[in-house]
């Protein structure tokens, strides 16, 4: 769209939905953009019909199966009436697969100029209950997309890999010649997610070079793209690095863990973005360095962790990345007191459902941190099993729909077993 003069500002959610009116064709996928562009209503239809034509668009039945469908909804506040246009578009009223993502972006605005008082919230609160919509977010074209409003979703397991001498948990446990059998047996354990790190990011811990991170991962992630059993495995780079991430990618990854969501490299979201890939914005505060020094939260900690989530989000929208691209993180153990890990973990689903940020996927990585140790009275990280259990349990009722983990198959079971009572459909 930039090239041909329309930029695309924003983005909904992408929402999978059952066809209307045909109902003999495949599942739709829907979103809506709100774009900036010098051309007027009709000039902007032509070359809209220009990219589904570019697409291979072929309009055989009136609203049957076509690859791509691209419709004005509104421009600004003008009202369009001709024989090829009618903006607002007449439909909106009545779909769902329409207010849905338009109500994601503009819920406060009146469809109707001549019905000021009326808003798009109102139209979709007024629609007949149906079968619940989910938003989605996709990993990488062999992987299911997560599906955070599905009731009986599976909770996804995201294998840890660090390949770091001073991690705080396993630091130095994975070197490069052990790195396929302990690949291998986090998939046979239920894990469908591997995040790959090569610096640590625990408090404390020193930076290590571009060169180093990048010898550390490189290498790593291209021989897991090389084992037949890995072949549908979601690849995750854990870095704050754009330049790792960009040649992590490069070499075979699918999505980009990002523990500063962005903050400590300018280049990260831009890069994500141009590379179209989906990122994990996490919450945190200044650096792995200071960070354990900036847990005050004057005005509640879900509220400013909520505020401070929504403003990554925004930066990631401002750099590109579509809305439909992004998992968020609350953080545990990151600028976070041994109270307010447990208040997130007691509380997830108030960050969950908190305005704006009501339709993404979340990840929560709670393993073996050293908050379970204190509560528990476990200084070693190894022995932590348990205590990780129930936090993993809390994670999946509040609502998480990736869990980060060390003991794959041990707390796979504890997903599965929490699934079963928290997500029964």
């Amino acid at each position: 769209m930039d090239r041909r003069g329309i930029r695309v500002k924003r983005t909904s959610s992408l929402w999978e939905t059952e066809p209307m009116y045909v109902k003999d064709q495949d599942q739709f996928i829907n979103g809506v953009c709100e774009v900036e562009t010098e051309l007027e209503p009709l000039p902007l239809l032509d070359e809209l019909q220009s990219i589904e034509r570019d697409m291979g668009r072929r309009k055989l039945v009136d609203k049957g199966p076509r690859n791509i469908d691209l419709d004005i909804l509104l421009y600004g506040d003008e009202n369009v009436k001709h024989e090829r246009l009618h903006v607002p578009h007449i439909g909106i009223p009545e779909r769902e697969f329409v207010l849905k993502p338009l109500a994601e972006l503009i819920p406060s605005r009146p469809l109707d100029s001549a019905k000021p008082w009326k808003l798009i919230q109102d139209y979709l609160n007024e629609l007949p209950v149906s079968k619940p919509l989910s938003s989605m977010t996709p990993l990488a074209p062999t992987s299911a997309s997560l599906t955070p409003l599905v009731q009986d979703r599976k909770t996804m397991v995201m294998g840890i890999l660090n390949l770091t001498p001073d991690s705080f948990s396993d630091g130095g446990h994975h070197d490069f010649s052990t790195v396929s059998a302990t690949v291998l047996g986090m998939l046979r354990g239920g894990a469908t997610i591997i995040d790959v790190g090569g610096q640590s990011t625990a408090p404390g811990r020193p930076e290590v070079s571009e060169d180093e991170e990048l010898s550390r991962v490189i290498p790593a992630i291209e021989m897991i793209r090389s084992l037949p059993e890995a072949r549908n495995v979601v690849i995750s780079v854990d870095t704050y690095r754009a330049s790792v991430a960009a040649k992590a990618i490069a070499s075979g990854a699918d999505l980009v863990n990002d523990v500063s969501a962005g903050a400590l490299d300018s280049d990260m979201l831009p890069t994500v973005a141009r590379l179209g890939k989906t990122i994990c914005l996490m919450h945190m505060r200044g650096s792995p360095q200071n960070m354990a020094e900036l847990t005050d939260y004057p005005d509640g900690l879900l509220p400013t962790v909520a505020t401070e989530l929504l403003a990554r989000v925004a930066a990631a929208e401002a750099a590109g990345i579509r809305r439909w691209r992004i998992l968020l993180d609350p953080g545990i153990g990151f600028a976070k007191t041994q109270a307010q890990n447990l208040e997130i973990l007691r509380h997830l689903q108030v960050l969950r459902t908190w305005p704006g940020l009501d339709n993404f996927p979340w990840l929560v990585g709670s393993s073996r941190k050293s908050f379970i140790g204190r509560v528990t009275s476990v200084k070693n990280p190894t022995d932590r099993k348990w205590g990780t259990a129930a936090t993993v349990a809390a994670a999946v009722q509040g609502g998480a729909d990736v869990i980060r983990v060390h003991d794959v198959p041990e707390m796979a079971t504890v997903a599965t077993m929490s699934d079963a009572i928290w997500r029964a459909s």
